[in-house]
């Protein structure tokens, strides 16, 4: 439990640990270490936002060309990108009755078509991976990871996504899932998304220590937005961040965590470990690959940073207070 001092009779607490190290100084380390500088993330956009313009102009002189549209996805669309980000995820959406329906005939197909459609892109800048193409900028570095979307012309941009995680076809739309999260940025504007980019470093940490650790980033915004749908306040970033560890410790991740604002509960029907469904395809059960060892190590990292922030918010000196911090985001945390 925090430890507190009275001073006098005027009722004022404080406690030990937020003495030292409270919500402003953990704001102060996510600038400073965890989140990507927003003239960073600003020239990510940039070059991608030049792909899609340059797409658009071939798909106004070519109507019938197979690329139908790129959107950009994954974290830096999000706004949860942390500092560590080297690439960026975009979907490209594939449509006509040419497109291959195999995965290595798909991928082979989409790099001939960029080549088409980008003259400045040569094909020794395509990388092609198990599940995705990959295109390196050869001035910046950046290093686009292109994720095909079979498209049958949805107007909610739905389509069918290769999963990286397996290679299988999942129904999906980047619009509808963009919207989701923004929805609940609405509701805590800067705290919710910097809340998720601080366990997402939290989550990298416990990977970087051990290798078989696996806590995916988008089931983290699906716990976080659960939690924000309760009404959970992530504007004290100590209490916020003990939320969401407790909601994984109390639950120990047996209960189903799914949304239904594009289809009923009743649509999902799931028996894995973990249960934690995608909030645009009732039947994409997103954790679907996850074994009860990964689930006990997730609960078991949340008890020791759950711990950690408990002696945090107590412990009776600074160094004592900096040290329990580290425990949760390693040894970069100073103060």
């Amino acid at each position: 439990m925090p430890i507190h001092i009275e001073l006098g009779c005027s009722g004022w607490e404080i406690s030990m640990g937020r003495q030292h190290v409270g919500h402003s100084e953990i704001a102060t380390f996510a600038g400073a270490k965890v989140n990507l500088p927003q003239d960073v993330a600003s020239k990510y956009r940039q070059q991608v936002r030049g792909l899609r313009d340059r797409l658009k102009a071939h798909l106004d002189a070519h109507p019938n060309f197979s690329l139908k549209k790129m959107l950009l996805s994954g974290s830096l669309a999000k706004g949860t990108a942390l500092r560590s980000l080297n690439d960026i995820d975009v979907g490209v959406y594939v449509a006509g009755s040419s497109v291959p329906d195999d995965i290595g005939g798909l991928l082979d197909y989409i790099a001939d078509k960029i080549v088409e459609a980008y003259p400045n892109v040569t094909s020794d800048q395509l990388t092609r991976n198990t599940y995705s193409i990959t295109l390196s900028f050869k001035g910046s570095g950046l290093d686009v990871d292109i994720v095909p979307i079979l498209y049958y012309g949805d107007p909610d941009w739905r389509g069918d996504l290769v999963s990286q995680d397996d290679g299988s076809f999942l129904e999906t739309s980047i619009p509808l899932h963009l919207d989701f999260i923004r929805d609940r940025k609405k509701a805590a504007p800067n705290h919710y998304a910097q809340v998720i980019r601080l366990l997402k470093y939290w989550s990298k940490q416990r990977k970087d220590e051990d290798a078989s650790f696996r806590f995916k980033s988008f089931m983290i915004e699906l716990i976080m937005a659960k939690l924000a749908d309760q009404g959970v306040d992530f504007s004290d970033y100590p209490e916020a961040l003990q939320q969401f560890f407790t909601y994984i410790i109390n639950s120990n991740l047996s209960e189903r965590i799914v949304f239904n604002e594009h289809y009923d509960f009743a649509d999902v029907e799931c028996s894995d470990v973990l249960q934690i469904i995608d909030p645009v395809n009732a039947k994409n059960n997103v954790a679907r690959l996850y074994t009860s060892a990964n689930v006990n190590a997730i609960v078991d990292a949340a008890e020791a940073a759950g711990d950690a922030i408990d002696w945090a918010l107590s412990a009776p000196t600074k160094t004592a207070t900096v040290e329990a911090w580290q425990g949760v985001f390693g040894p970069t945390f100073q103060v």
